[in-house]
């Protein structure tokens, strides 16, 4: 099995085509790291969005250390951030980008995992701010792509690799690939395959061809796992509890990405990348009893949700929001009322000024192509076709309900 992973990852050059930039990025990685430029690394706040992130600093990391001992220099420390859904929204957004100013003071390196492909105005602001930007995304590209200075998203025009499904995690490793080259040592290869293969099952990817290959090897031995974050989870749950060992992973997916974030560190970040085992399980714990709790949160929102959905006269869309709501929530939600109802959804969480919401449609249906109908209304939007996210004005909310109920009349 790895033998066939590894030639279809590209380790053993059997690919002519590669990903569009991914080779640039890569170099303008490996400039940033020689130069000693500041490295700032900005994901998504799901597990795909943290897997990437520590994917690509450890990579950074090894990268550094060896260059360390060639040349005794002292590099300056790579800077993570991950934004506060509540407060922030999804992606790179204005408040984030002044807080990295203060602290970072460009002209810096900013990085942008599993997010970014869709933040046209935020990739102008950073650049104004001397920000040198690369978007590492995987998520469908609109009309046109941000000016930032290199994008690497397998969806966009002119991208002539074979394979467009990877999990923002899935590609960030083969980005690993192309920087270390024969330097990315067997240990650390596996360890960023278990980390990629929790990515794309969380991420609903399909488990299809790469993917395929990636989630078996990633798998295989995770029990063995030598990550003290990913061992704590096999040390606090029994195998013999779960009907299957796939539940089991689903369990450890759903502690991880119920993990809340504190001044811009995400905890199951902190917990990934422990290297003390004990701190290690009691982060685990605290996570795993946090899912508990959401999922309660989850079947009420639910109940409530499909009571109020009833008592309405039927519309092609259910399009529901509330000020009382947590957005972290309404992905579980809305993923369960689009099964049973069979329609299209937008659940969304109402702000003084803005709404922020999530979306999910059915299969052969594309949420993107449904809101870029209604593009001028938003703020931000994207994600890929049958779940995505949007930021909206209150003031644009009804228009953006007509808009759609006519689009999926």
């Amino acid at each position: 099995m790895e033998i066939n992973l590894r030639a279809s990852f590209g380790i053993n050059g059997k690919r002519s085509r590669t990903i569009k930039n991914l080779k640039r990025a890569a170099r303008r990685i490996e400039k940033a790291v020689k130069n000693k430029e500041k490295i700032i690394l900005f994901g998504d706040s799901d597990l795909d969005g943290v897997a990437s992130i520590i994917i690509l600093k450890e990579t950074i990391d090894n990268l550094v250390s060896l260059l360390s001992k060639k040349s005794k220099r002292l590099f300056p420390p790579i800077e993570t951030y991950f934004p506060d859904r509540k407060k922030e929204g999804y992606g790179l957004n204005e408040q984030a980008l002044f807080y990295l100013k203060k602290k970072v003071s460009p002209p810096a390196l900013l990085i942008s995992l599993d997010c970014g492909i869709s933040n046209f105005e935020e990739v102008d602001l950073a650049k104004k701010f001397g920000f040198n930007v690369i978007i590492i995304d995987h998520h469908q590209v609109l009309k046109k792509i941000p000016s930032a200075d290199i994008v690497v998203d397998p969806k966009q025009k002119g991208d002539t690799y074979p394979f467009k499904e990877f999990s923002n995690a899935g590609l960030t490793f083969k980005l690993s690939q192309e920087i270390l080259k024969e330097l990315l040592s067997p240990a650390l290869r596996m360890s960023f395959l278990e980390l990629a293969a929790l990515a794309t099952i969380a991420d609903m990817m399909p488990e299809i061809e790469e993917n395929k290959i990636l989630i078996l090897e990633g798998l295989n031995n995770l029990e063995k796992s030598q990550r003290p974050g990913i061992k704590a989870f096999f040390s606090i749950l029994n195998l013999k509890e779960f009907s299957s060992r796939r539940e089991l992973i689903s369990k450890i997916i759903s502690a991880l990405n119920v993990a809340p974030i504190e001044n811009h560190q995400h905890q199951s970040f902190l917990l990934l990348t422990a290297a003390n085992p004990h701190q290690a399980i009691k982060l685990a714990r605290n996570l795993r009893q946090r899912s508990k709790f959401h999922q309660i949160e989850i079947r009420a929102l639910e109940e409530n949700l499909k009571d109020l959905i009833s008592k309405k006269e039927p519309l092609p869309i259910i399009f529901e929001g509330s000020e009382n709501w947590q957005l972290e929530l309404l992905g579980s939600v809305a993923s369960r009322i689009c099964r049973d109802f069979k329609k299209p959804v937008f659940l969304f969480q109402i702000g003084l000024e803005w709404s922020r919401g999530t979306v999910r449609v059915l299969k052969g249906q594309n949420a993107v192509k449904a809101m870029e109908s209604c593009g001028k209304l938003f703020k931000t939007f994207g994600g890929h076709p049958l779940a995505a996210g949007f930021c909206i004005e209150n003031k644009n909310l009804e228009k953006f309900k007509e808009c759609l109920i006519k689009y999926f009349r």
